[in-house]
């Protein structure tokens, strides 16, 4: 299960959350990771072409310790409370290489362990930095309504049953219904639709959407911590907090499996040498059993990969209810999708221009036309139809005395006749026009000049 949200339109203002991603380097892992590895590199080469010891070991205890100290203090912190994970083991596993001249084996055990440390820490962070970039589509503060007057107050400080009063361009700081007014909002960072929404008195409006024409007075119908957005904020967050069943299962299994490992490799190196065997070789025989049964891959191999796909799923508007859903991802044949955000853009364009007959105009007099009168408004079909004129290299006149009427169009004065740009009525839909796409009709003086028909555009 996923929530979808819009992508970011162009040229249209920005609608998804705000970027905030965490560096790369900002995190103690990755810096202690980083350090694991340019060491391991720099003694790799001097140890294969054979130089003195004295020039790579110093290289290889820098690798050791700076990969090595944080999972070895969790591995003494489990041992502590009389349990065996896989962080101690692998340390031991590493550290037993280097006893029986694998400084190189141990060496790559450790930067891998690191890195992939570096890689969760870094994916949990950017999981957080996209529930942070949700918080920020609610705005801090919000118009409370008194008998008094009005006053500015924190979003957090209001009640169900307030009155909220919300001027055009700015954003709804709590879900409610609208008491008063009428106005068109952007909902696409919640539902996903690609067009501003009229909401007249009794319609549901939701925080963090942003209302564009029209000044509304909402009435709080939920607490804001209840909101929507407050929800899908918490799905994130427990998301990053779920695991997935392969990663249970690894869990389940990890304790025993690695106190099996430790009496396993205590056996092979034990009976050997109570049997005679050289000390030496008893030692290498153990230290590889060891090595070589570690379930350092297995363990890394499950909640890193799901984490950086819910983190980046995250950036890009994807919001991932849960480690099971992404890891069911897998088992999917078939998907049926949602079309507005996701096979289209969420950005509308003219996809056909058809004069009235009798009106005296042709296609490009009538573009040219309702471009000028949508010229001022900032509403998206109105920035299609604009570009649809520019592309054309039409020229738009200057419009004057402009208004625009949440819901029904606007209305200017283009060469002193007044022109007015609306929806229009489902039996006017231009020629070619698919019932997906939305029709505007073009009127001058009150006579009708012909229909536009706008969609919104495949990815």
């Amino acid at each position: 299960m996923s929530t979808t949200l819009a992508p970011t339109p162009v040229p249209a203002p920005v609608r998804r959350a705000p970027r905030r991603r965490t560096r790369v380097l900002a995190l103690p892992e990755a810096r202690w990771a980083l350090v694991s590895l340019v060491a391991f590199l720099l003694a790799l080469p001097l140890d294969l072409g054979g130089a003195p010891a004295w020039t790579y070991g110093p290289l290889y205890a820098v690798a050791y310790a700076s990969g090595g100290w944080e999972p070895a203090l969790e591995g003494l912190r489990a041992l502590r409370e009389k349990t065996l994970d896989v962080d101690l083991l692998m340390i031991v596993a590493a550290l037993g290489a280097a006893a029986i001249g694998q400084v190189l084996d141990g060496g790559l055990l450790i930067v891998i362990f690191a890195t992939s440390g570096a890689l969760e820490a870094l994916a949990t962070a950017r999981t957080a930095d996209s529930v942070r970039g949700l918080l920020d589509l609610a705005p801090t503060t919000a118009t409370r309504l008194r008998e008094g007057g009005e006053e500015t107050v924190p979003t957090a400080d209001l009640a169900v049953g307030d009155l909220v009063l919300v001027r055009p361009g700015e954003r709804i700081g709590a879900d409610g219904t609208v008491a008063e007014g009428a106005g068109e909002v952007d909902q696409a960072t919640i539902t996903g639709e690609s067009l501003p929404v009229l909401k007249r008195p009794g319609d549901d409006v939701f925080a963090g959407t942003l209302n564009g024409t029209g000044a509304l007075r909402v009435r709080v119908g939920r607490d804001p911590a209840d909101s929507v957005i407050a929800r899908i904020v918490t799905l994130v967050e427990e998301a990053s907090r779920t695991k997935a069943p392969t990663q249970l299962f690894i869990e389940k299994i990890e304790q025993r499996y690695s106190v099996g490992v430790v009496v396993a490799t205590l056996a092979v190196f034990g009976i050997p040498l109570a049997f005679g065997a050289d000390l030496t070789d008893a030692l290498l025989r153990a230290m590889t059993f060891m090595i070589v049964a570690s379930p350092c891959a297995v363990v890394l191999a499950t909640m890193p990969p799901l984490l950086s796909a819910i983190a980046n799923a995250g950036r890009h508007g994807v919001l991932v209810k849960s480690a099971v859903a992404m890891e069911r991802l897998g088992e999917i044949d078939t998907a049926a999708l949602d079309k507005t955000g996701t096979l289209t853009e969420g950005t509308p364009e003219v996809t056909a221009v058809t004069p009235a007959a009798g009106a005296g105009v042709d296609e490009d007099a009538l573009l040219a036309l309702a471009a000028a009168a949508e010229h001022p408004s900032e509403h998206p079909l109105a920035r299609a139809i604009v570009a649809a004129a520019r592309a054309r290299g039409l020229h738009i006149a200057p419009a004057d005395d402009f208004t625009a009427a949440p819901g029904r169009g606007v209305t200017a004065v283009v060469d002193g006749r007044t022109v007015h740009v609306g929806r229009a009525e489902p039996t006017e839909g231009a020629a070619g026009a698919a019932g997906a796409e939305t029709t505007v009709r073009v009127t001058r003086d009150g006579t009708h000049l012909g229909t536009l028909a706008l969609t919104d555009r495949l990815r």
